[in-house]
């Protein structure tokens, strides 16, 4: 059981990210100090919504420079913190070199951020933003498991450099997080594993990420003839801010933490939006067959092979979020409301060119 004291500064790495931010805000009107570890403090325009969000806040926040490969640059951001929370980490599936882009950051950051935590007496427990994408590869997965779902007690085998990069960068980081938590006794470690997270960002330059990218393409007539029936989890950027917090000051929070709202696919995700939003914007209304994306997807999107196809499309995404709403008391918003609340921030940033 590890109590965490308010009055001690708090450590966010990333903090101008997308749930990041979210996290921040939390902190902050619980009026917790932040730590705020960002690449360049003096670039104001990456900053400025953090600032806003402190200027309404009981809490205070401070900014610190650091970088994922830069040894021992979490060392000062540290200093005096109960409780880190690891939330930065690339999140691209579109990379010309995932050893460089994806895997080194993942797996190094990591290890500065806990090899600092080793040498900061201060820190009691260490939270890592991992993903579902350390739990599985393909959701065909699910459907061989006992029970057919993912749980907090399977590990992705299946990616590699060559097959979802992005998957397996998740996987090795978050594997080096509990190999290094069990070499120590100082701090105990959590980690978050989010699906598909969707919902508004408070920094309206978080619309490039790729889980909004996805949103973009539902509402820019990218995908208006239709969409993929591809299955995957889904939870709200608010909702997994809330599960941050939540496994930093629940004095028995442990281990993993499937954080997903929803077991979902594309198609529901568009049909989510088509009330509020289907008259001006051309949003998918059915689902792309499989045989034309087996016959085009590779063409069109290296990302979308025969094997990727196979294995995701018109396969149902299962998942057992049981031990985070029992342990963590996390209940999630209805998925309608991610999507328009999402879909309504990037209408408000100006996001889409075309309507229609």
């Amino acid at each position: 059981m590890t109590q965490i004291d308010k009055t001690k500064p708090v450590l966010v790495t990333g903090a101008t990210g997308y749930v990041a931010s979210w996290l921040v805000k939390k902190l902050l009107d619980e009026g917790i100090t932040v730590h705020a570890a960002v690449r360049d403090p003096n670039k104001k325009e990456k900053v400025v919504h953090l600032d806003a969000i402190a200027a309404k806040s009981k809490g205070s926040i401070k900014y610190f420079k650091s970088d994922l490969l830069d040894k021992g640059s979490y060392a000062e951001a540290m200093k005096g913190c109960e409780l880190v929370y690891h939330t930065a980490s690339p999140f691209t599936t579109d990379v010309e070199d995932p050893q460089k882009d994806l895997i080194d950051p993942a797996v190094k950051g990591t290890e500065n951020v806990l090899e600092t935590a080793n040498q900061t007496p201060s820190v009691k427990r260490v939270i890592i933003t991992s993903s579902c994408a350390a739990i599985y590869t393909d959701t065909i997965e699910c459907h061989r498991l006992p029970g057919g779902k993912f749980t907090e007690e399977v590990w992705n085998t299946t990616a590699s450099l060559d097959y979802q990069p992005y998957s397996y960068s998740k996987t090795l980081a978050e594997r080096r997080a509990w190999e290094m938590a069990r070499a120590q006794q100082q701090w105990d470690l959590v980690t978050i594993n989010p699906s598909l997270v969707m919902g508004p960002p408070l920094n309206p330059q978080a619309s490039s990420s790729d889980s909004l990218n996805v949103l973009k393409q539902l509402g820019d007539g990218t995908l208006k003839f239709g969409v993929p029936k591809m299955g995957n989890g889904l939870v709200d950027v608010r909702d997994v801010a809330e599960a941050h917090f939540a496994a930093g000051f629940t004095p028995g929070a442990h281990g993993r933490y499937i954080t997903s709202g929803h077991n979902t696919n594309f198609l529901e995700m568009a049909l989510a939006l088509q009330p509020k939003f289907g008259k001006e914007y051309p949003l998918p209304k059915r689902a792309l067959p499989k045989w034309l994306l087996m016959l085009v997807g590779p063409m069109v999107n290296k990302l979308l092979t025969r094997r990727f196809i196979k294995n995701n499309i018109n396969v149902e995404w299962r998942a057992d979020n049981s031990k985070i709403k029992k342990e963590l008391g996390i209940n999630f918003r209805p998925m309608k409301e991610s999507m328009e609340d999402a879909f309504q921030a990037m209408i408000d940033n100006n996001v889409f060119r075309e309507k229609g």
